[in-house]
């Protein structure tokens, strides 16, 4: 069966970490959503996402599909639902939002429609708060009736519960506590001496947490990412460096992106209230109605050593943040500067860079990634308000 994830409003709430994927590429527990439904349908799948990422992301077309929202989280009873779906006939979650279809074509009208359970991710905040539950559930899917390499004797295991190695992970001198939530360590993965973790946790491939590093789950580090310091409830989607010591709570970060030394951020305001975040669709800062929010950073995003973040702070793609003092709680897409003023962060500069970076881990950054960082360079010019 021709399965296709599409991208309804839910994207517009997510961004700036949907700018550069449709939503069903978001990582949520060890699987990106795509990864998630991939396996449990045993499916190869396509997209249905904004024109600009389409030669990237491509939807494959066929006379009979099933169309399934990119923000909707998998459970084995919508899994059943949606494959005794017949033609024509729709999925709905209990307040009205689209979960399946099967149709030839995504505007072709259901003739039957049915409502039930759905979890989906609405807002950036809720990759880091439901990553727990998705952890647990992925690590269920990943690791059924397989084998786990070898712990090392050279570590301390504490709590009952469980842990799972790759082939290839190298794991030496470090303590990991699985008492409250699952430890998964991806292949070719690797944690250094001296690191703490309390789970849950997803190391995912050639990933690695550095000597010391203390980490506080239910957090995800993404394929390729390097972490060091703290880092508490948080979510790293992929091929990002955290590599020193700074603090890293309750936030979301995208690919491509690097946090200097001793980079900081608040996840708790002073006063204990609710945390606002800016919101792309409301032009303005919504309330999460969570006291803990951090940082949610998009792709290609950088800062520069001692940095710091207010809670609650949204930094769009392509941002090079630097200087003393706390930068806005917004920093527009390609901001150039910090505290003291910001200037344009050219896409000729910033397309060099994402080059020279993809470069470092053998990949190419071609002509289609650099069409869609020319969209969203000129998608956000009116976000930033310097050029004004």
């Amino acid at each position: 069966m021709n399965t296709v994830l599409f991208d309804d409003d839910l994207r517009e709430n997510l961004l700036p970490l949907t700018f550069t994927r449709p939503v069903a590429e978001l990582r949520v527990g060890i699987l990106t959503i795509a990864e998630k439904w991939g396996k449990r349908l045993n499916a190869t799948l396509s997209y249905k996402t904004e024109a600009y990422l389409s030669a990237k992301y491509p939807e494959r077309a066929a006379d009979d599909t099933i169309f399934i929202n990119g923000a909707c989280l998998p459970s084995e009873a919508l899994v059943q639902s949606i494959k005794s779906l017949e033609v024509n006939a729709s999925l709905l979650s209990e307040n009205g939002r689209l979960i399946a279809k099967r149709a030839a074509r995504f505007d072709d009208e259901s003739e039957n429609e049915t409502k039930t359970q759905a979890t989906f991710i609405n807002y950036p905040e809720d990759i880091f708060s439901l990553n727990g539950e998705e952890i647990e559930a992925d690590y269920d899917i990943v690791t059924v009736n397989r084998n786990s390499q070898e712990l090392s004797s050279t570590n301390m295991l504490l709590g009952k519960g469980r842990i799972f190695v790759e082939e290839g992970a190298k794991v030496e001198g470090a303590i990991l506590n699985i008492s409250n939530g699952s430890i998964y360590i991806g292949r070719n993965a690797e944690v250094m001496e001296g690191a703490i973790v309390r789970g849950g946790l997803a190391l995912c491939d050639s990933a690695s947490l550095k000597l010391g590093a203390k980490v506080y789950g239910p957090t995800t580090i993404g394929p390729h990412s390097k972490i060091g310091g703290e880092v508490n409830n948080c979510v790293i989607i992929g091929y990002t460096n955290k590599g020193h010591d700074g603090f890293l709570g309750n936030s979301v970060i995208g690919e491509w992106c690097n946090l200097g030394a001793d980079t900081n951020n608040s996840n708790l305001k002073n006063n204990y209230a609710d945390v606002k975040i800016w919101s792309y669709t409301e032009k303005r800062f919504r309330n999460t109605n969570k006291q803990f929010c951090g940082l949610i950073m998009g792709d290609h995003s950088k800062c520069g050593i001692n940095t710091m973040f207010n809670t609650g702070t949204v930094v769009g793609v392509s941002a090079n943040i630097f200087g003393s003092g706390f930068p806005r709680n917004y920093v527009p897409s390609f901001a150039w500067g910090g505290a003291a003023g910001y200037m344009t962060y050219q896409l000729k500069k910033a397309g060099e860079t994402a080059a020279l970076v993809y470069e470092r881990r053998s990949k190419s950054f071609d002509k289609v990634e650099a069409g869609i960082l020319e969209h969203i360079f000129n998608q956000t010019k009116s976000n930033r308000f310097w050029e004004k």
